[in-house]
């Protein structure tokens, strides 16, 4: 398992389409149509770096979004290892070959937060619920293993004085893209309540209070 600033490093260094995200490296790249997409999918597939490897596909209009990392089938845990930055390069060559243009920027994940005293009581609930299984939790996260519903976490909170808000959003971004979609936000109604700790994450609210952090791989161990 790479720690974060080993990932940034590769990243600054030779893997420029790709951007990290909460568990995974994740990339997006331009396909002019289905079959375009579909031949580039099946030229990683065929590649002697992918053996024994599951990067994951997200084929849309437009675009295919591609996201690398190593998982345990049993818990659902996802991590960044040597190894993916190995495949990551692979499929970054083989999407020049294709003509493929990244648009790293447009990455994104977006996770669930809820508040609790007590995560080893609630995350059994929502692993069975969302997963089919009370066994996928990680630390404090659950995590499905195909990636089918967003990551939801559980942030240590006061016993029996819960905030009013005790769910909030995640979202995981490109760094170079924070601060515009952030102005964005603000010019549409939200506020900034707390940016002390970015660029790791940035505190927003909508104009009701509920809240959401901005979330990027930098300033991350």
């Amino acid at each position: 398992m790479l720690s974060t600033q080993e990932i940034l490093a590769a990243i600054e260094k030779d893997l420029g389409d790709w951007r990290k995200l909460a568990q995974a490296l994740a990339t997006r790249y331009r396909v002019a149509d289905l079959a375009t997409g579909a031949s580039f999918v099946s030229a990683v597939a065929e590649a002697e770096v992918t053996a024994g490897r599951h990067p994951e596909f997200r084929l849309g209009r437009g675009f295919l979004d591609v996201t690398v990392s190593t998982a345990d089938d049993a818990t659902g845990g996802r991590w960044v290892t040597a190894v993916d930055l190995e495949l990551a390069r692979a499929i970054s060559g083989l999407a020049r070959k294709h003509g493929l243009s990244a648009v790293p920027g447009e990455v994104a994940q977006l996770e669930l937060a809820l508040d609790t005293a007590d995560d080893t009581a609630l995350s059994p609930f929502w692993s069975a619920l969302l997963t089919g299984d009370p066994a996928h939790v990680v630390d404090d996260t659950v995590l499905d293993p195909t990636n089918r519903v967003p990551n939801v976490w559980f942030q240590a909170a006061a016993a029996r004085t819960p905030p009013a808000q005790r769910w909030h959003v995640d979202l995981w971004l490109a760094p170079e893209v924070t601060e515009p979609r952030i102005e964005a936000a603000v010019a549409a109604g939200g506020v900034v309540v707390d940016d002390s700790h970015a660029p790791s994450f940035t505190v927003l609210a909508d104009p009701d209070g509920n809240k959401v952090c901005v979330c990027t791989a930098l300033d991350r161990d």
